[in-house]
């Protein structure tokens, strides 16, 4: 699992979020990359290939919460 990020305020708020969860993931925070990868804006948190923005993600961790 990866959260790309820059330390914005949705970085962070995604990130407690996971550690809260004692979710295990790397950080990306290089931006070169994330341009490559097409990214518009961040957090974005990809897992297995899948790429998932915030409310995305904030979504899937709600259910991972249940």
């Amino acid at each position: 699992m990866i959260l790309y990020s820059t330390g914005c305020p949705k970085c962070k708020v995604l990130k407690e979020k996971l550690d809260s969860l004692h979710i295990e993931y790397t950080i990306c925070d290089d931006v070169d990359l994330m341009v490559s990868k097409g990214f518009k804006s961040v957090p974005i948190l990809e897992i297995e290939n899948k790429i998932m923005t915030f409310n995305e993600a904030i979504r899937w961790l709600k259910e991972k919460n249940v």
